[in-house]
């Protein structure tokens, strides 16, 4: 079987071009859809039939992620109970390309005895659900790309970008950012590239810091961090708080060899490494798996903004984001 590659490019071709000829749709209308959604005090209910409903599954996907609470009815399923969903200060988008599927008319009806607001992404402009819609986005009328011109593609591929477009919009204008992200993204490897170093420390939650100072003897900060758990170092604070140096387990065991029972009475700040490599508790966790492969160290200091210890993670930390991710 020889398939039509050259045909394959051109489909992809036809999308692109399409996707870029309706970016006219960004107009008065387009701002008032995303002002409309970043002023709603319900949800943005998504609804469409058939492939449209599809693509507008994703884009309440795309929208609950970046901020905006969203929920897909399936207009079928409305007139059977789901209509329900609705609650007052909703808004309702609707997708559908030709504007006049009976669902659709009848979903329209509905909305508009609830007194719910409706923005339409159809292409036609004067459908029955264009005509019902308090802010319609009109992509106009396109060619589908699939050899018969008929199944779903172009259009339904230019109702995707215009979904995002909007998503994105109202994200932006909502200062939506890293850390907002993170927090509806927390699985996957996603979430696990963009989990900050303060995040990661949750694994850690409660345990005591393995701090001393850097006058304190061997045995003053051994005394200071026995009950200390599973940490292979000690972090060393001047007389200000601020982290001076590390001490690790490797340190100790050279120590001792070296000078056997007298290695208690050694100073801390003499065999501490000073200006030690730490991470902010502000960064991403990808910022410490850097500094873990780049230096081939187990043990990271984690610091505020003031140079303080407020925790340590180590190698195994980052394999359990991983993992969880």
């Amino acid at each position: 079987m020889e398939f039509d590659l050259e045909y394959a490019k051109q489909v992809i071709e036809t999308e692109a071009k399409a996707i870029k000829a309706i970016a006219g749709i960004v107009n008065g209308s387009f701002a008032m859809a995303a002002e409309m959604i970043y002023n709603c005090s319900g949800s943005v209910i998504v609804s469409g039939i058939g492939k449209a409903g599809i693509i507008g599954q994703k884009i309440s996907a795309t929208l609950a992620s970046t901020g905006t609470p969203s929920h897909f009815l399936h207009p079928a399923e409305a007139v059977h109970g789901d209509l329900g969903r609705l609650r007052k200060g909703d808004i309702v988008l609707v997708l559908s390309y030709g504007g006049e599927t009976d669902e659709i008319i009848r979903l329209i009806n509905l909305v508009t005895l609830l007194d719910v607001r409706l923005i339409a992404i159809t292409g036609d402009g004067d459908s029955t659900l264009s005509k019902h819609s308090d802010v319609v986005l009109c992509m106009g009328k396109m060619a589908e790309a699939c050899p018969l011109g008929v199944a779903p593609s172009v259009s339904t591929t230019c109702m995707l970008a215009v979904g995002d477009a909007i998503a994105f919009t109202v994200m932006k204008a909502r200062n939506f950012g890293v850390e907002d992200f993170v927090r509806f993204h927390p699985g996957g490897s996603l979430g696990a590239k963009l989990m900050t170093v303060e995040q990661s420390m949750m694994f850690k939650a409660g345990e005591k810091l393995p701090t001393a100072k850097a006058d304190d003897t061997i045995k003053q900060m051994l005394e200071k961090t026995g009950d200390v758990k599973r940490h292979g170092a000690v972090m060393i604070v001047d007389k200000n708080g601020r982290l001076a140096g590390i001490i690790t387990d490797a340190d100790l065991r050279r120590l001792m060899t070296k000078h056997g029972q007298a290695a208690f009475e050694v100073k801390v700040s003499d065999i501490m490494t000073a200006n030690c490599k730490r991470v902010r508790m502000d960064a991403l966790a990808a910022a410490a798996t850097a500094i873990f492969h780049k230096y081939r160290i187990d043990e990271l200091p984690v610091v505020d903004a003031e140079d303080r210890p407020v925790g340590m993670i180590d190698v195994q930390d980052i394999v359990m984001i991983k993992v969880v991710g």
